[in-house]
Parts: structure tokens; sequence; C-alpha cells
């Protein structure tokens, strides 16, 4: 994985043991009416469960990585014998299990550097489905989990589809590629070789780029229909997903020509959090990947076995439930930003319905909804839209809406039906008069008002910038040179009221070195008093931080976010689902 800011376009505890196989995958339903990410065929139609990947296997492949970068200097760098030997057994295997083989040269990678493609014989080569990973490491090391992992499962993903010989709808293909360390530079190659039809053949990309990390989390960055499919693998067993803050990998070469695309991966240098340890065990404070970039990440000292085993049957999951059986001629996916928000009676809450073709031609979509509350109102801006589309949903609260919580049903209806959930939250008043959350714009998806803000800070940034949640945040400074960006609320607190508590998320990344000097600042004040300065010292993933604003009762205070960078090494402040919460 290559760590960078995007311009364009867009542990678990290691189980000893060194075999496991993991329970068959979720079968496919058989009802023409699916909930959204499913993957039934047509009614009457039966869609074969996927194989279950052994990750014995996956380790095999892993042992071969490592023993290719023991014999070659101690790496897999492209246009090195290290990285020929990796692609050379890629070939191999891919071709003995019958799969059509391009071994395409980068003309613009080091050496003779070799992209894998491989395409299985059959399906609608007007739907293709495209799985990756990269096949090169750094110069410091092996690269087994980075990216070893992610070539070792797709590979063996890939073989166990050939032994068993499914009947393709649509069309699957796999890439392995040179120089990603470099600059993405191979995927680039492979997509700008690329026709523009070719180029709209796929339908989605997905990218796996370190899936084993020691001390990882499970994170899918991206609405394509490949991250719906994972998603819906991983809730079948109950193992939670997040997006990641981390950027990026090939999926930026696909995305940048407008092929629907994600990142997929247990993570690399950034820190586990303790919400991240509740979830998936770990240890909070801590690398996801401690040897990201290093000569450890060697096998088997640095591999997950756990998550290796778990993405692996992801991935079939994925490429089986959208590739095999059979299934409508065209097809869709439903999601949304934001699954839930909170709003006091009288205002509202918005999200964004995202689509995307799924098989065959887009269609119109047509939105509507279920389970709203008296004094509740749900409107979609467009109410239709063509798959690959989105449009915004806006659930708009009466002053006689009553406190609680609702779940509120999505339904997109073209060739078949799909569905997603929203929880709305209706805020109660508690024992004071104006209880709730207090902020306008709070997670700054409604554009910048009642925000006043810098030129830039707010919007849908990606990279370093990229939000926690939703589509859009706000990002001051990351130039790299003297600059200062501010970002302010003023908000009229209730009086009476017992608790007054001003929160925010905030992810830090700097290109400082210092481990002394705090050169590059956040300011955080309410009126004249500073909550809190944070600094280039304080880098880290995006953390909760939250402020006791009683002080302030019944008063209308300026919430103000002040960031200043020195004249050189970047630091970004990023800022994201902020909440005044009164009760």
């Amino acid at each position: 994985m290559r760590l960078r800011t995007v311009t364009a376009g867009p542990a678990l505890t290691v189980f000893a043991a060194a075999a496991l196989t993991l329970s068959a995958l979720p079968a496919a339903a058989s009802s023409g009416v699916r909930t959204s990410g499913s993957s039934a065929p047509a009614a009457g139609a039966a869609l074969a469960a996927p194989p279950t990947v052994s990750v014995t296997n996956v380790n095999g492949h892993l042992q071969q990585l490592q023993s290719f970068a023991t014999g070659n200097g101690g790496n897999r760098t492209t246009g090195t014998a290290g990285h020929t030997a990796t692609t050379t057994y890629l070939q191999q295997k891919l071709q003995a299990a019958g799969f059509t083989v391009t071994v395409q040269t980068c003309t613009t990678c080091s050496g003779s550097a070799k992209n894998i493609i491989a395409d299985w014989p059959g399906g609608d080569t007007a739907n293709t489905y495209m799985f990756g990973a990269h096949s090169d490491s750094v110069s410091a090391g092996p690269g087994i989990n980075d990216d070893g992992s992610g070539t070792a499962t797709l590979l063996e993903a890939a073989l166990q589809l050939a032994a068993n010989h499914p009947a393709m709808t649509n069309h699957l293909r796999f890439g392995w590629w040179a120089g990603e360390e470099q600059g993405l530079i191979g995927s680039k190659f492979y997509v700008n070789s690329l026709s523009s039809a070719q180029r709209s053949a796929i339908k989605a990309y997905g990218t796996f780029d370190m899936v084993a990390s020691p001390n990882g989390g499970y994170f899918v960055t991206g609405t394509d229909p490949i991250a719906v499919k994972l998603r819906e693998y991983f809730t079948s067993i109950n193992v939670p997903t997040e997006t990641s803050t981390e950027c990026c990998s090939d999926d930026g070469s696909f995305r940048n020509a407008g092929i629907p695309s994600s990142i997929n991966s247990t993570g690399a240098s950034f820190t586990k959090t303790s919400a991240q340890v509740a979830k998936w065990g770990g240890t909070a404070g801590q690398a996801y990947d401690s040897c990201y970039h290093k000569a450890c990440d060697s096998y088997p000292s640095n591999i997950n076995t756990t998550s290796l085993g778990r993405w692996a049957n992801a991935q079939e999951y994925a490429l089986w439930t959208l590739t095999t059986g059979t299934s409508t001629a065209n097809d869709f996916s439903l999601s949304l930003s934001s699954s839930a928000g909170a709003v006091n009676p009288g205002s509202s809450a918005t999200a964004t319905v995202n689509t995307a073709t799924t098989a065959g031609s887009a269609q119109t979509v047509t939105l509507t909804s279920s389970g709203a509350p008296a004094g509740v109102s749900v409107s979609f801006s467009p109410a239709s839209v063509t798959s690959g589309g989105s449009s915004t949903m806006t659930v708009a609260t009466t002053t006689a809406a009553a406190p609680g919580s609702y779940t509120i049903t999505v339904t997109g209806t073209g060739s078949a039906v799909h569905t997603a959930s929203y929880t709305l939250t209706v805020n109660g008043t508690g024992g004071c008069a104006g209880a709730g959350q207090k902020l306008g714009n709070p997670g700054f998806e409604s554009g910048t008002t009642p925000w006043t803000a810098s030129t830039g800070v707010i919007g849908a940034n990606t990279g370093e910038g990229a939000p926690r949640t939703g589509t859009r945040d706000a990002w001051l400074d990351g130039y790299g040179s003297t600059h200062t960006d501010t970002l302010s609320q003023s908000v009229t607190l209730p009086a009476g009221c017992g608790s007054y508590t001003f929160s925010f998320y905030l992810k830090i990344s700097t290109a400082e070195t210092t481990t002394s000097s705090q050169y590059d600042k956040l300011t955080v004040q309410a009126g004249t008093t500073t909550l809190q300065v944070f600094s280039n010292l304080n880098a880290g993933a995006y953390t909760l931080h939250s402020y006791n604003l009683a002080a302030f009762d019944g008063q209308t205070v300026t919430l103000r976010f002040t960031g200043t960078e020195d004249s050189s090494l970047k630091t970004s402040f990023v800022i994201d689902d902020t909440a005044l919460t009164v009760s």
C-alpha cells in the first residue's frame, strides 16, 4: 500500500494455527425480491453457494513469496528478480487452472516489470467485474502483508472458482499490478491501455491491499458492487466493517478513469483506536501493521491468519455472487452514505442514496420510503435516478414529532427491488427546554451553512482529508507552506439544562519528523476560551474529543477552529461528525 494524497477523482490476536478453513459462505437467497447487496437470481432460479477457500492454501502461496524475496536480496521490488519470480508463479498457477492469462509488460515501470491479467472464460464481457492486488514490495522487505496477503488471497480465490467450473453470467477478471509502490504505475499503465468501451465494460474494480495486518481491522472503502458484496459477507459472519482513512492503492487508477472502485484492507501504519479494539480486538494506540514497509513484513510472523482467511472467503463470496449462476439481465445496488441521523423536532437531516449498476445496462431506479412516524416526512431529490447515480434524501420533522428512535426503509425499485435502512432519532426535551443536538450541519453533508470557513475547508475531500463518515468534512491546512484556515459556528445554548457537551472527531496527518516541536497547530475555542491546542505531535487517526460547555449555559457562543502551518512540511487537521449535545 502506498500512502499518499489523492489529487484527482477521487489486531486482532494472531492465531497460532497454521491452517484454518472457514465455514461455508452464506448461500445466496432464491427470492426475486432482494435487500440491498443481495445476490439472489430471478424467482425460481437457484444460485449455488460459493466454495470455501482454505487458508492453508493461501499460506502456501505466501511461503512461496517469502522464498522469492529471501533468494533475491530480501524483497520483491518491481524490476528485480524477486518480482519476476512472483509474476512467473502467478502466471503458471493461473494458466494451469484454465485462466486466459495476459502478461502485460509495463513500459513505464522499473525494469521489465509485468502486470498479470487473468480472465476466466465465459460470462458477458460487457459486464466485467475485476479484482486486483499489487504484486510488488518495497525495497526494505519481502512485503508479505503488503501486499503478499492481497496477492495470495486473490490467487487462491481464483483457483477455487476454476476448480468448481461454475456457469458464468457476468465476466470475471483478475489483475496483479507491478509498480504500486512506485506510484501505482502498473495499474495506471493497464487502465491507460484500455479503450473507452473496455473501461465502460468494467462495472466495478476492487483492490485488496494488506488483508492480514497483525493488529488490523476490516476496512471496506467504496460504494461499488464489489464493496457492497464484501460488506454483505462480513455482516453474515458478524464482523463489523469501517471505511478506511488511509489512502491509497491501485483503486485510484481505476477510479480516476471513471470505473466504480473500492480499496479493501486491514490497515497499514495508522493506529488502532479503543473503539476499534472493542469491535475487533487487538491493542489500542498501536499501528495496524507495525512492520509496514519494513524488513519485518515477513512470513509467517507478520500475518494474521484469522483475517487472512476471512478476507479470502469474502473475496470468493463477492466474485462468485457477482459473476456466476442465473441473474436478472439488469440489476443494481442501493446504499446510504449515512445510516443514521439525530434531529431536534422541527429540524431535518440528509443522507445520500447511492446506486450502482451491478449487471446488464443502467436502468431507472425509483426511490420511496416507509416507516416514518407522524410528524416526519421523507423526500428524495431527484425521486428517481439512473443506476450509477445518487439522490439526496431529506428527512424533515415538525415540532409535533414525538421523541424516539425510528427505522425508515429506503426502497429502490427497478427491474429488482433493493432496500436500505436509516435510523432516525428525534431528540427529546429531557428536563430542560431545548435539549438535543444544537449544531447546524454537524457532519458538513449539506454544504457550508451555517458554518463560516476559509475557502476550500468544507467539501467532499479525499486522500488525507477523507471523511470519517458520509462524503464531506472540514480539512484545515495541509499545504506545506505558511497558511491559516478557520472554521466556526455560533450557537445559542438553552438555559437550565444539566449537560452541555461539545464533541468532534479529529484526524491529524503530518510530514513533520520532529518528536518535540509544535510547528503546526490547531486551536479549538469556545468564545475566547481555548479548549485545547493540537499540533503535528498529535498525529493519528480519527479520535473523538469532548468538552464541557456548561459555563456557557443560556449564552450564544462561537465555536472556532484555527489551523496554522509554518513554512514547510505539511500538517492536515481534518474534522468530522461534530456535535453540541444538550440534555
